[in-house]
């Protein structure tokens, strides 16, 4: 079934337990955190004691992307803080399954990202090892950006290296995600996607989430046959 990750991105952090509360009503999956310290992107969020005050408040799984530099300093404290998934960034890891062990043996499930122009290589020696694949469709840093189409040839080759390598990692879709889209993204392979202002930018958030449900259950279909 597709998953469906509203990001906290784009919600309004004047009223954030509101916000969550209304995405996990309106039917949200997962609730998508995103970690940036300003240096591996352009632009600072949040640490580990919103992730905590989200996790008191949150009923779905946390999905932490920690979009930062030396993310190993940090496991441990957003492990504790209450993060389901955890998921880094191939390009700042030089230990990348020592990380991916971290994660683990600290009681989260591990995700490992990779940007637009990052091949899959990186991953292909930890695919086994793996909960998640974050496949960004977009340049992190910002919220509201445009999908990269291009990236849709990217999900459908992780796709079918998963299968053939009889990983069971799932792929997870990240950045520019709209009702418009999702049918093509689940097409190529995608399995939860995540979605900022496609979500919290519209004045329905459950017709919004059912939408973008059934169309990327459309795109699936498609796949299938």
């Amino acid at each position: 079934m597709i998953q469906i990750a509203p990001s906290i991105l784009s919600a309004d952090f004047s009223r954030l337990g509101e916000e969550v509360r209304a995405v996990e009503a309106a039917g949200a999956d997962l609730l998508h955190v995103d970690v940036m310290d300003g240096h591996f992107v352009p632009n600072l969020t949040i640490g580990p004691p919103v992730v905590e005050a989200l996790k008191r408040c949150a009923t779905v799984p946390l999905d932490v992307h920690l979009m930062i530099a030396d993310p190993d300093r940090y496991l441990a404290e957003f492990a504790e803080a209450g993060s389901a998934y955890l998921t880094v960034h191939a390009e700042a890891c030089p230990h990348l399954h020592r990380t991916v062990q971290a994660i683990r043996e600290r009681g989260c499930r591990p995700g490992v990202a990779l940007n637009p122009a990052t091949p899959l290589e990186p991953i292909e020696w930890v695919m086994e090892d793996l909960d998640l694949i974050l496949i960004m469709s977009v340049n992190p840093g910002f919220g509201g950006q445009g999908f990269i189409p291009s990236v849709l040839k990217k999900i459908e080759t992780l796709r079918d290296l998963l299968k053939k390598r009889g990983a069971k990692a799932v792929i997870e879709v990240d950045g520019g995600i709209k009702v418009g889209n999702a049918a093509e993204v689940a097409r190529a392979g995608a399995e939860i996607l995540v979605s900022g202002s496609g979500v919290f930018g519209t004045p329905d958030y459950r017709a919004t989430i059912a939408a973008m449900r059934s169309e990327a259950a459309k795109g699936k279909e498609v796949r299938k046959g």
